[in-house]
Order: C-alpha cells, then structure tokens, then sequence
C-alpha cells in the first residue's frame, strides 16, 4: 500500500470526492481498497474533507460529512458538494492573475519545460481575452525576491547555453560559502523559491541548489558534461529525499502513530504484532527528527542511533521539568 505524503493526500483528495458523489455511500474498507491505502487513512482524508468547501467557510459553505454512518456503520457519506460537478471558471481578477504567474514562470524555465508553459500561456491569453490585458499590470512574481528572479533568468540562460556555471554556494546548514562548478540541468520552483538542478562536479553527483543562498555565478566556456541531458527533477518529491548518505535512524511507532509515515519519507516499514510500526528512515538533520519525536511522546521511540535517542530523552526531561 502507498505510504505517500502531503503530495499524495492532496492528489487522493482530489479524486475522492466526485468518486464518492457518484456511489452515494460507500464503506471505509471499499474506499480504502479503492485508493490503495489503509482505512485509517481514508478515515483521516474525510476528517480534512470536512473542512473544505467554497469560498466563506462558513454554515453551508462546507463539505458535510455523516457522521452517524461513518461512525455507526463505518460508511461514508457526502453532501454539500455538488457543486463540484459544475465546470469551473475564472473570474477576470483570477484569469490576470494566473496570466501574470505563468509570465513570472515563464522567465526561470527553460527546455521543455519553458515549452510547456509557453504553450499554457498562449491558451490561456486567447481564452482570457481583456483580461490578459490587465496581467500586463501586475507584478507577480512566484513568491521569490528580484534578486532570485533575475538569478533563475540567469542561470536558465545557461541550461539554454550548454555551459558550465562556477558557483559561490551559502549552506545554511554548516554555514559555510563553498565554490564549486556544475553542470546546470534545469531551473524550477516550488514552496516559493526556486532551485538550480544540477549536477555537481565537486562530489560527483546531483544537488538542488536554492537560488537565494547562490552569491555568486560565473559562466565557464567548458561545455557541460552528459549528465546534464538528465531528465529535471520533480521537486514534490527530490525536496523531501535525504541524501543516501544521511544518518538513517530507526524508530519504533505505536498504532497511534502510524501516520508519520504517510507524512514523512522512510526507507523501510516492518508491521508489530501490536499494530505498530518499526520504520527507518534517513535525517539530514538530526535536531530536525528530534523535533519530531518530542510532541509524538510515548507513541515513538527511537531506537538508532543510541547517542540520539538519549538526547530525545534528556530534552523531554528538561522539557517536563518545567511543568
């Protein structure tokens, strides 16, 4: 069964609804087969269901959810959503506003996937019609800074060129500036920054490289290598990919708690006998799987590494202490 994360939820949401509207009502463990998931999760999909709906958010405006059937009977039931049978429009504020974003994307791309966008803009410029007109007034740029769009315009020309970039990289992590040459891949953005995909020559291997923390770029006259014509990454996923070479942790998961892993990527999941879980998974950052375990309490253990599960256990002592 797929142990996706927020990507997959979202993606599974979106499906679950007309499929529901259109059988009326169905059982958790039918729906769970259906998506290829298990009934907890379906049943945590219709709890974030409940509060989606049109615009207002208020009485009416909600998806309703039976409540006595989930619960009773442990059938879903729907209602309030017909409105997603209707075909969808944009308003004029709404068609300039996505006119102006796929013009601010347009200028970090590049390949097929400045293509892609291309082809998108032109549709929807015939379709919008005076309302494109208006986007030529807006400044939207996709969530990033000047500075970081004029940087991805840069570094776009240079996946066009074929040439090798020289970098001055910040890693906020050991802050430290390293210089390093790479061959560019592609320019893409996602959570509100964009990224440089490239292949590095320093370690012999791909990196993601966000555009605010590049302080300096030089063009080299070498051509890149072969592992440039790499296919770009999907950011959804390579954002939340430890490297191979990050500490791979165990932790043992209660029932309760077996939602971590539709949340967070993990290496393996091993079923208890109690309905719990044992999963490994690779941290980056060890404060970070810290942060983690603390609020989930006595529903999570860590198990490896030894000198990290102590220091859960010491933090949530001091933690106690102070209640």
């Amino acid at each position: 069964m797929s142990t996706g994360g927020a990507k997959d939820q979202v993606n599974r949401l979106l499906a679950l609804v007309p499929y529901l509207r259109a059988r009326g009502s169905v059982s958790v463990e039918e729906a769970a087969k259906e998506f290829g998931v298990r009934p907890a999760t379906i049943r945590r999909d219709i709890s974030v269901l409940m509060f989606c709906g049109l615009p207002g958010l208020g009485m009416g405006d909600l998806i309703e959810v039976d409540f006595d059937a989930l619960e009773g009977e442990d059938v879903i039931r729907l209602s309030n959503a017909d409105y997603l049978a209707r075909p969808l429009r944009l308003d004029s504020t709404e068609a300039a506003a996505l006119v102006a974003g796929l013009r601010a994307l347009l200028e970090g791309s590049a390949g097929e996937e400045r293509e892609v966008i291309q082809r998108a803009l032109r549709k929807i410029e015939e379709a919008a019609g005076e309302a494109a007109g208006v986007a030529d007034h807006l400044d939207l740029r996709v969530a990033t800074g000047a500075d970081e769009q004029a940087r991805g315009k840069q570094l776009a020309e240079a996946v066009d060129a074929g040439r090798q970039l020289r970098l001055s990289h910040r890693s906020p992590v050991r802050d430290e500036v390293t210089t390093r040459v790479v061959d560019p891949i592609a320019v893409s953005y996602a959570d509100g920054h964009g990224y440089l995909d490239a292949w590095d020559h320093s370690v012999e291997d791909r990196r993601l490289f966000r555009l605010d923390r590049i302080l300096e770029v030089e063009l080299l006259d070498a051509p890149v290598s072969d592992q440039s014509r790499l296919e770009p990454l999907d950011l959804d996923e390579a954002l939340f990919r430890p490297s191979p070479d990050a500490l791979l942790a165990t932790v043992r998961l209660t029932a309760e708690a077996r939602w971590v892993t539709e949340y967070y990527p993990v290496e393996s999941a091993t079923e208890e006998a109690d309905g719990g879980l044992t999963i490994t998974l690779r941290v980056a950052d060890p404060a970070w799987l810290v942060r983690l375990l603390l609020p989930l309490g006595a529903t999570a253990e860590l198990v490896e590494p030894a000198d990290l599960a102590e220091q859960v256990r010491e933090t949530a002592r001091e933690a106690l202490s102070h209640y």
